[in-house]
C-alpha cells in the first residue's frame, strides 16, 4: 500500500513491482505515438507517464539523464527515450524505446513524403502547405519564447544569445562552432564555480508532483549494468560505428562522394556529430545547407517538410528524412525516382539516428556518475542560451521565407545576410502568420488545433479563388 508522507512537494510512494520489457514495449509504443508538438511536449509527456503514472523512474534521475541528453547532438527526446529504456532492460531496451520512438515519425514522412512528390502541385494540396507554414512561423517563435523564458536568466546568458544570433544572422559562422563555444564557456565557468551559469536545462520537465528516486522502480542506486567498464565501452563502440559509418563507407567506395547517396551520408553523418541544441537549433543550419549548398529543395519545400514533422508523431529531425527523400528524388541516377527518393530517406533516418544510440549506450554509464557535477550543468546552460540565439535565427529566415516572395542578399566583408524585398510581401500569408501567432503566444492555442486551422484556412482561400 501507498503511503501518504508528502514533503515540499514530494511524494513519498512504495516501489512499483519490476515489468518486462514485453510489458514496456506497449508503453513506448503508446508514449512514440503520442509523441506530438516538439522535444518540450514529448519530455513532458514522457516525464508524467514514467515518473509520475508509472513510476519507473525518479524526478531526479529524470533531469540528470534530461541533462545529458540535452548535451549530445541529436534529437534529446529520442535519446532519454533510449537512456530510459536502456536503464530498465539494458541494451534491448534501449533499442525498443528509441527505436519505438523514431517509428511512427518514418512511417508517416515516408506516407506524406510520397503524397507531396505525387500531388503536392494540385491546387488543394498546396494550399493545405500554405496554411502548414503560417503555423511552422508562429510555433518557431513560441519555441523562441519558451526556452528563452528557461534558459535567459541573467545578463551573460542573455548576452550568449544575442551573440549567437547575430554572429550565425549575420555573419554566417557555422552552427556548430556557435554551439561548441557556448558550450565551452558555459563549462569553464561552471567549473569555475560562477552560479551565472547553474541555471538548468531548456526544456525542462513536466509541471507536476515530484516523485523521489527512491520511491520508483529503479530506485536511487546504480544498476549493474549500468557500471561503466572499459570492455564494454570498446564493444559498443565497435558494434555502434560500424553500424553508423559502414554504410557510408560503402557508398563513397561503390559510388564516388559526388554520387547523391554518397552525399547524403556524408552531410547527415555529419549532422549527427554536430546538430547540438534541438531540432529547432539545427533546422536552421540544414536547411540553409540543404537548400543554398546542395540544392536538394527550395527553401519553401524546407517549410513544408518541417509542417509534415509538426503534425507527425516523433522527433521533429525526422524532418531531415524529407529532405534526403527530395535529395534522391531530384537526383536518382539509373535508379526509378521514386524508389531512389524512399532510399534516400531511410539513409537520412539511418546516419541521423543510429548514433543517437551511439552517444547512450557509450556515454550513459559514465555520466550516472557524474549528477550534479557543476561543470556539466554550466555547459547545458550556456549551450541553451545560445540555442535561443539560433532559433531566432531559424524563425527569421523561415519568417522571410513564408512571408516574402524575394530576397536580396547583401554582403560585406564578413557581414552577410539575406534581406526581404518588401514589394514582394505576400499580404495572406502575413495576415495568416498573424492570426496564428497571436492564437500560440496570446491564447496558448496547442500545436495540433493551430495547424489543423491554417490549413483549412488555407484550402478556404484557395477555394474561395484568393490564392492560386
Amino acid at each position: 500500500m501507498a503511503t501518504s508522507s508528502q514533503s515540499a512537494g514530494s511524494v513519498s510512494l512504495e516501489r512499483p513491482a519490476p515489468v518486462t520489457l514485453g510489458v514496456a514495449f506497449w508503453v513506448w509504443l503508446r508514449i512514440a505515438s503520442l509523441s506530438f508538438g516538439g522535444p518540450a511536449g514529448q519530455i513532458a509527456m514522457m516525464h508524467q507517464v514514467l515518473v509520475e503514472e508509472k513510476r519507473w523512474i525518479g524526478e531526479h534521475r529524470f533531469l540528470h539523464a534530461l541533462n545529458y541528453c540535452m548535451l549530445l547532438p541529436g534529437p534529446e527526446a529520442q535519446q532519454l527515450a533510449t537512456y530510459i529504456g536502456w536503464l530498465m532492460h539494458r541494451t534491448r531496451g534501449g533499442i525498443v524505446a528509441g527505436g519505438l520512438f523514431i517509428l511512427p515519425g518514418l512511417l508517416s514522412i515516408m506516407a506524406l513524403s510520397w503524397i507531396y512528390v505525387l500531388y503536392g502541385r494540385l491546387g488543394i494540396v498546396s494550399a493545405i502547405f500554405f496554411g502548414l507554414k503560417a503555423a511552422v512561423l508562429a510555433i518557431v517563435l513560441q519555441a523562441v519564447a519558451r526556452i528563452g523564458g528557461r534558459a535567459l536568466k541573467n545578463n551573460v546568458m542573455r548576452a550568449l544569445a544575442a551573440t549567437a544570433f547575430v554572429l550565425i544572422f549575420f555573419f554566417s559562422v557555422p552552427f556548430p562552432v556557435v554551439v561548441l563555444g557556448a558550450g565551452l564557456i558555459g563549462w569553464l565557468g561552471g567549473r569555475a564555480g560562477n552560479p551565472v551559469f547553474q541555471v538548468g536545462g531548456g526544456h525542462g520537465s513536466a509541471k507536476g508532483m515530484i516523485v523521489a528516486d527512491a520511491d520508483t522502480l529503479l530506485g536511487d542506486e546504480l544498476p549493474a549494468h549500468a557500471r561503466p567498464t572499459i570492455r564494454r565501452a570498446i564493444a559498443d563502440a565497435a558494434i555502434w560505428l560500424a553500424l553508423w559509418l559502414a554504410p557510408v563507407a560503402a557508398l563513397v567506395l561503390l559510388l564516388g562522394p559526388e554520387n547523391t547517396f554518397s552525399q547524403i551520408a556524408i552531410f547527415f553523418s555529419k549532422m549527427a556529430m554536430v546538430t547540438f541544441g534541438g531540432a529547432y537549433a539545427v533546422l536552421a543550419y540544414v536547411a540553409q545547407q540543404a537548400v543554398e549548398t546542395h540544392h536538394w529543395l527550395a527553401a519553401r519545400e524546407m517549410l513544408d517538410g518541417l509542417g509534415m514533422a509538426e503534425t507527425t508523431p516523433g522527433p521533429l529531425i525526422m524532418v531531415l528524412q524529407f529532405v534526403g527523400f527530395l535529395g534522391a528524388y531530384r537526383d536518382p541516377g539509373a535508379l526509378p525516382p521514386l524508389l531512389a527518393a524512399t532510399l534516400g530517406g531511410l539513409l537520412a533516418t539511418w546516419v541521423t539516428f543510429v548514433p543517437c544510440f551511439l552517444w547512450i549506450f557509450l556515454g550513459a554509464p559514465f555520466i550516472e556518475r557524474l549528477r550534479n557535477n557543476t561543470a556539466v550543468t554550466g555547459a547545458l546552460s550556456a549551450i541553451t542560451a545560445a540555442v535561443v540565439g539560433v532559433i531566432l535565427n531559424l524563425a527569421l529566415w523561415f519568417a522571410i521565407q513564408t512571408l516574402f516572395h524575394s530576397v536580396a542578399p547583401i554582403a560585406t566583408g564578413p557581414f552577410r545576410f539575406d534581406a526581404p524585398v518588401f514589394a514582394s510581401l505576400d499580404l495572406w500569408a502575413l495576415l495568416l502568420s498573424a492570426a496564428a501567432i497571436v492564437a500560440v503566444l496570446r491564447f496558448k492555442t496547442g500545436t495540433l488545433p493551430t495547424l489543423a486551422a491554417t490549413s483549412l484556412a488555407g484550402v478556404g482561400l484557395y477555394l474561395g479563388g484568393v490564392i492560386a
